[in-house]
């Protein structure tokens, strides 16, 4: 049997699954949220087209999550093309602000301009159209909105059983490295997260950094994280 098969490094590395299982869950439990909400607001539109106006009653929502230093550092709801009657592509998206008050994420939504930007390709709403529950994406560089190293991760919206867009988060890769590396830490061996393509998100090894591409190695064993496209890779001994 090997170490981490008995005793206390076995605990630990399920401690270290849990933590990262509670770090995503507090995310998708905000988007759950955010979810229900824009379900409301669409659903409570009478005798005609919602339209961008109608989303704007989920600012206090999304702006309460966006609290300096906190996970989240952009929340939102991207609408389905042609859900919306004066903008037939739309994002009601929010940017936390180190000068103060949440400011909104535009962009170019012209489909005849050069610059337009077609969020339909994007996984976080690939995977979501698609009926996945949770969707995590990354860690990639968000050259779009932050420049930051992040993770985005998103949820279905749905009224009546139709796909009305996405609800979505951008996490900083370096504040969900906080929050998740004292638990790492406390494995006894090199141990990494690593996304469903092998990129490691955190780690309590210099050998594989944030970032960085595990392709498996021997003595490794790689522990699945609840029904996320994670999982905790730890040495045996």
């Amino acid at each position: 049997m090997t170490q981490l098969q008995a005793g206390r490094p076995a605990d630990v590395v399920n401690a270290a699954v849990t933590r990262v299982t509670e770090v995503a869950d507090e995310v998708f439990a905000t988007l759950h949220e955010v979810r229900t909400a824009t379900a409301a607001s669409v659903r409570s539109v009478r005798g005609r087209t919602p339209v961008a106006a109608d989303l704007a009653t989920l600012r206090p929502l999304l702006w309460s999550r966006l609290d300096l230093g906190a996970l989240i550092a952009g929340i939102g709801f991207i609408a389905a093309p042609g859900l919306l009657a004066d903008a037939p592509w739309y994002l009601e998206w929010w940017q936390e602000n180190p000068s103060g008050r949440p400011v909104q994420l535009l962009r170019d939504l012209d489909p005849s301009s050069s610059a337009f930007y077609d969020y339909t390709h994007w996984d976080w709403y690939t995977g979501p159209l698609a009926g996945a529950e949770h969707t995590i994406c990354g860690p990639y560089v968000d050259y779009l909105c932050t420049d930051e190293y992040s993770l985005t991760l998103s949820v279905p919206v749905t009224v009546a059983g139709a796909f009305i867009g996405v609800a979505a988060a951008d996490v900083f890769v370096r504040r969900f490295e906080a929050a998740v590396d004292p638990a790492l830490r406390e494995i006894p061996a090199p141990a990494l997260l690593t996304n469903a393509e092998g990129r490691v998100v955190a780690s309590n090894t210099a050998r594989w950094i944030t970032g960085s591409a595990y392709r498996g190695a021997p003595g490794f064993t790689a522990h699945p994280i609840a029904d996320l496209p994670f999982a905790l890779v730890a040495a045996d001994g």
